[in-house]
């Protein structure tokens, strides 16, 4: 979420920043993920989150690690003294998604539910203040949805009866995640979690994929495919392409629109490049990475930092 959306709301106003907002019973198995530059580095915390009762995202934070704030306490400064602010003269702070998802609210505002993943990293923001969904969460966002509330999920398949789309689909039946298999562009309400599955010269004109062509700033991946579509370029914090992926290259992203529910893209310079990306839909190629790029020779973390 933007810098500023990290304020403590209320609860700080009345001096509560640290505690939990009420004494109900503790959510259970809660996910707490500190890092910096897009995940590149962790920051080291407890095995096992501490919990006491009802907490906020914000109360998770402080009960773990040692906070900072500023702006009369209405801001994340730093993490075990890792600070925001200023690095090689770009801004950095911190932001923090659950589930995959950059949240709307502040972490003050946004209660902890159920098997949430909760993940704070501090990155640099000179391309873009929003990343609105990442991958590095997975199997969230699918598994326990957003704010306590499941979602329905629909794999939309460039062909319905690819290795791709069957592959997904399979992933899914295995987490216990039921989802409906449609073509790309099949009406669905905003409440239903996409997973957009092709080889991207045949959906780059569907939604979420449009803004894959321009950038972070479109939609927070740092990585763009060719107007040709045969070509994928990596993109290093700074926007500046870093390697251009020719041949057979695979892509898994996710992004956000609004308040709707976020959409995964699942896809590939061509039909091998996109069978590598169905392939790599798993905890271990995507945990603590906002989005990937595979190859044949392997995962690559996107943005590639301090390339």
């Amino acid at each position: 979420m933007r810098p500023w959306a990290t304020l403590l709301g209320t609860l700080c106003a009345l001096g509560c920043c640290g505690c939990g907002i009420g004494p109900g019973a503790a959510p259970s198995a809660i996910h707490l993920l500190v890092t910096r530059e897009f995940g590149s580095a962790r920051v080291s915390g407890p095995a096992a989150p501490k919990l006491a009762g009802q907490e906020t995202v914000m109360s998770l934070l402080m009960r773990n690690y040692r906070v900072s704030t500023r702006f009369g306490g209405g801001f994340v400064q730093s993490i075990d003294g890792l600070s925001g602010g200023q690095q090689a003269g770009e801004p950095v702070d911190w932001f923090f998604y659950v589930n995959g998802v950059e949240a709307q609210k502040g972490a003050a505002d946004t209660d902890v539910h159920a098997g949430d993943h909760v993940w704070w990293d501090r990155h640099d923001w000179s391309q873009t203040e929003d990343v609105p969904a990442v991958v590095g969460s997975f199997p969230e966002p699918f598994l326990n949805g957003l704010e306590g509330k499941r979602y329905p999920v629909r794999i939309e398949c460039e062909h319905v009866s690819s290795a791709a789309c069957t592959t997904i689909n399979r992933r899914l039946t295995a987490l216990g995640v039921p989802a409906a298999i449609a073509a790309p562009g099949a009406p669905g309400g905003t409440d239903t979690i996409s997973v957009l599955v092709g080889a991207w010269p045949n959906i780059e004109g569907y939604p979420p994929a449009r803004g894959l062509a321009e950038g972070p700033r479109q939609d927070g991946v740092y990585a763009t495919f060719a107007a040709h579509g045969h070509t994928l370029t990596v993109l290093d914090q700074n926007g500046k392409p870093v390697r251009t992926l020719a041949g057979s290259a695979g892509l898994i992203a996710a992004t956000r629109q609004g308040e709707e529910a976020p959409a995964w893209i699942i896809t590939g310079t061509d039909e091998a490049g996109l069978d590598l990306a169905a392939h790599a839909f798993d905890a271990a190629t995507l945990g603590g990475h906002f989005a990937v790029a595979l190859t044949p020779s392997g995962a690559i973390p996107l943005p590639q930092v301090g390339a």
